[in-house]
């Protein structure tokens, strides 16, 4: 059940949010290069890294727990946002257009998620 992660449009949008992250935190003080930044940026990119590492998986089932873990790497840029924006790193204006775009991802993967554990359970009904 391998597949091609480049044509999974949430994993698209997925690294496109991993760019936008990265040209944000330029501008994050340099005392904060190993801290907040290394930290958004891995949880960001681990997104749509583990996207494509599940789609390279021979399962249904390894997919879908691959896309858990994207969703809870979602939810860790979500904070991370937050943190950055309340320590004045990142302006409201960039705020509000990164997390809403955090937002759709999330939704996307949950939908994701649902359709994969949908046929996981399809297949294994028809054995």
């Amino acid at each position: 059940m391998v597949q091609d992660f480049r044509k999974v449009k949430v994993w698209e949008k997925a690294h496109e949010l991993t760019l936008g992250i990265y040209r944000a935190t330029t501008s994050f003080p340099d005392n904060e290069r190993y801290g907040i930044v290394s930290q958004i940026r891995r949880a960001c990119a681990s997104i749509p890294t583990n996207i494509a590492e599940g789609c390279g998986r021979s399962s249904q089932n390894d997919l879908a727990r691959f896309i858990d873990i994207a969703t809870g790497s979602a939810n860790e840029v979500d904070y991370q946002l937050q943190l950055a924006m309340d320590l004045g790193y990142l302006g409201e204006t960039h705020y509000i257009s990164l997390t809403e775009k955090v937002e759709e991802v999330r939704r996307m993967l949950t939908a994701f998620n649902k359709t994969v554990r949908y046929k996981s359970s399809s297949i294994k009904s028809e054995i």
